[in-house]
């Protein structure tokens, strides 16, 4: 049994016009290319976290055929909101996850077990910018005002990060695997309330998203970091192959 993880499908069956092949040739029938991957490396008794950015649709009702290709996926599918993901009301998972039953896990404000570990998440936020740069390319400053703004979505993030970690914590798990969909640190900085996060409840490996385009892959941290596991698993960084994150 495996635990893979993949990011920033984009799909957009109902709104063709927001296909992502004006991004560059990765993203050529990308929807193909990772269902390949996934059919070829997920086994029926594996689990696939999906880490946001699964659908274009405005509403559930656009997001129909997106959803139901995802969950004709072999496996297990646990996912995770992104900041494109308009038909997911954070305060309506429990409804995602009665409508989609036994097909579709939605990891908001909750956990799922993946033997004896507990998969916890949200979707996170980190402040991108705009930043100014002198000639040589340097920060020199960025826009403060956002960067406020930024702060009191990273505090509601992680509040519902917390609320993850604590059921999962309750419920007697002691080894947790984190996903968020943002990165957890943005490029001003070495660590977060996320990877502190992650350090407080000892979590072993930390699995994002959300970064597209080779200037953006390195903005947060990769690899290991004060003994946890960083793992960037955008689509187009990958090519569209889910990650193996674990393998019992």
């Amino acid at each position: 049994m495996a635990l893979y993880a993949l990011g920033d499908l984009h799909l957009s069956f109902q709104v063709p016009e927001k296909s992502m092949n004006v991004f560059g040739k990765v993203w050529r029938n990308h929807e193909t290319k990772a269902k390949t991957y996934i059919e070829q490396l997920v086994r029926p008794e594996d689990t696939l976290v999906l880490t946001g950015d699964h659908s274009w649709g405005k509403n559930l009702s656009l997001c129909q055929e997106d959803l139901e290709y995802i969950a004709a996926f072999p496996g297990r599918k646990i996912l995770l909101r992104g900041n494109h993901d308009m038909f997911w009301d954070a305060k309506k998972t429990e409804k995602l996850n009665e409508l989609y039953r036994d097909r579709l896990y939605f990891l908001q404000n909750n956990f799922y077990a993946y033997e004896d570990y507990a998969l916890v998440g949200t979707k996170g936020f980190t402040f991108e910018g705009p930043f100014y740069l002198d000639r040589r390319g340097r920060i020199v400053g960025w826009d403060e005002q956002k960067e406020e703004h930024a702060k009191k979505l990273v505090k509601r993030e992680a509040e519902r990060l917390r609320m993850s970690f604590d059921k999962a914590r309750e419920a007697g798990y002691q080894k947790f695997i984190m996903f968020l969909h943002y990165p957890p640190t943005n490029i001003l900085e070495k660590d977060s309330v996320f990877t502190r996060m992650a350090e407080e409840y000892g979590a072993e490996q930390v699995v994002y998203s959300h970064c597209h385009g080779e200037s953006r892959f390195h903005d947060s941290i990769i690899g290991m970091h004060n003994g946890i596991r960083y793992s960037l698993v955008s689509g187009d960084y990958l090519k569209f192959r889910p990650a193996r994150i674990l393998n019992t």
